[in-house]
This record gives C-alpha cells, structure tokens and sequence, in this order.
C-alpha cells in the first residue's frame, strides 16, 4: 500500500535522481578532451620543443595545434619528430595554423607525413576590407579546401577580430561563411576574437550550426583587448562548452597570448578553470 509519507519519500527520491542526472548531464556536456596552441608556449618552444611539448602534457593537455615560427611550423623538427613526440607523451596533433602561399604543397604533404588532420589558415592571405575581396577569399578557401580533401586533409580558417567589420551593411565575416562550402572550409572560430568584435558566438553557433568544428578557447581581458587567464575576461566560458554541440565543435583548443606570470603558469590556471567546471 502505498501510504502519503512513502509517496513524498518516493518522489523525493525522484527528484534528488533528477537533479543529480541533471549534474551528470551538465558535467558532461562541458568536460572534455583539450588541447593547446603551440603559439601560447612560442618562447618555449624556439628553445626547446620537446621538453615544452612533455611540460604541456604534464598540464593536461591531449591535443596539439602547431603554429608558424622563425624554425618552421614545426619548430625545427621535422613533421615525424614532432607526430612521434606528441604520440610518446599521449598527445597527438591534429591541427596546424599555416600560410596560404606559395609553399601551400609542401605545407600539406608536411601535414599529412604528421598525421594530423586540420591544416588552418591563421589569417587573412590577402588584403582588403571590401565584401569583393572576402568572395574572391572564399573562393580561394574553397580551393583549398579542394586540394587537403584529395589528400585526406581538411582545410580551415582562423579568424581575428577584423573579419566581424561591415561593409554595406554586410559582416565580412557572414561573406566567408556564405561563399565557402561547408564540405571543404572547416572554421576555427577564436570566441576571445568574436567577443572582442562585439559579436555574440551563440548568435553564430545559431547562424551557422555545425559550422564551427575547431574552436580556440581565449578569454580576453575587454578593456585592453588582449587574452587573459579563464574567468578574468569577457567570455563566458561555461555557457560557450554547453553549446559545444550546436556549433559542432570536435576539437578545443585554449591559446593564450599574453600572460600574469608565465606561459605554463596561465595554462595550468586554464586547465584547472576547466576542470572545475
């Protein structure tokens, strides 16, 4: 029989159940697998690649995006050096921020020869705040998205801040997104840029969903519009991780510029901001 004081204790029971698969719900939907830019560790990595490579392991972080540098976008390794370094510390790279030019063929078959599986372009390869030039930029992104598909790569782009300008009432940015194909142009969005901008990333995620597949997670410091320690700026963190889904993200990873202390101690303040979370 059921009496009125088991039935209260029954949807008592109930509820706390509830709540608590809420948590478990929330906890999983934020949580994940990280990685880094290697631009945050740039210093560090000029001097000395694989003990900084083991130092950022040690932090926490599972997947690597490599970037430009005075000794190449590999840091003076070569692309089976750095691949094999990453897999030794149970990290793997799967990403790199290149240059759309001249040397774009041997910057793929570098990629592929580290398995990776993003090449990005870090910023515009041509100059010209106009919505014709954005168009005839998409073009060139599309082409060489193109060119990474036939070699099982996938092309993307890394914005700043400058894209979100309009022009004839027209995001410049918005231009990228309408003009590229979403099978061959795969974009990274920097949300510390977007915020920066003065533009809402969850208005983008709803815009353009599953667009967004790469994200660089950046908080910025709003008044001297440069990066900062997570929780010290203007991007909410949490609320960006549980739209992670709408965006389409697969792949985060946290960049930092500019820093308190030094590189390492900013990046361990960022992995502990998000494991508290």
């Amino acid at each position: 029989m059921t009496t009125r004081r088991n039935f209260i204790k029954q949807t008592s029971l109930f509820g706390a159940g509830t709540i608590l698969l809420s948590q478990l719900s929330y906890a999983s939907n934020i949580t994940g697998i990280y990685g880094v830019q290697l631009y945050s560790f740039r210093d560090d990595m000029l001097k000395n690649p694989e003990r900084t490579l083991e130092n950022i392991a040690k932090l926490g972080y599972k997947e690597i995006e490599s970037a430009g540098s005075s000794k190449g976008y590999y840091y003076g390794l070569t692309p089976s050096q750095i691949s094999q370094t990453c897999n030794d510390l149970g990290m793997k790279i799967t990403s790199g921020h290149v240059r759309l030019d001249d040397n774009f063929e041997r910057t793929m078959e570098d990629a592929v020869a580290t398995g990776q599986e993003y090449l990005i372009c870090s910023s515009m390869p041509s100059n010209g705040q106009t919505v014709d030039n954005y168009k005839k930029v998409a073009e060139q992104f599309n082409k060489a998205g193109e060119a990474c598909k036939k070699l099982g790569l996938k092309f993307g782009y890394h914005n700043h801040e400058y894209e979100f300008e309009k022009k004839n009432n027209v995001v410049l940015y918005d231009v990228l997104m309408d003009n590229t194909q979403d099978d061959l142009v795969h974009m990274e969005l920097d949300l510390g840029w977007v915020v920066v901008a003065g533009k809402d990333p969850l208005s983008y995620f709803n815009k353009y969903p599953g667009r967004f597949p790469l994200w660089h997670l950046k908080d910025m410091d709003m008044d001297k519009k440069e990066s900062t320690e997570f929780g010290k700026g203007g991007l909410d963190i949490a609320l960006m991780l549980q739209n992670k889904e709408l965006s389409g993200v697969k792949h985060i990873y946290v960049e930092q510029e500019e820093y308190a202390k030094t590189p390492m101690d900013s990046m361990k303040h960022n992995m502990n901001f998000l494991n508290a979370l």
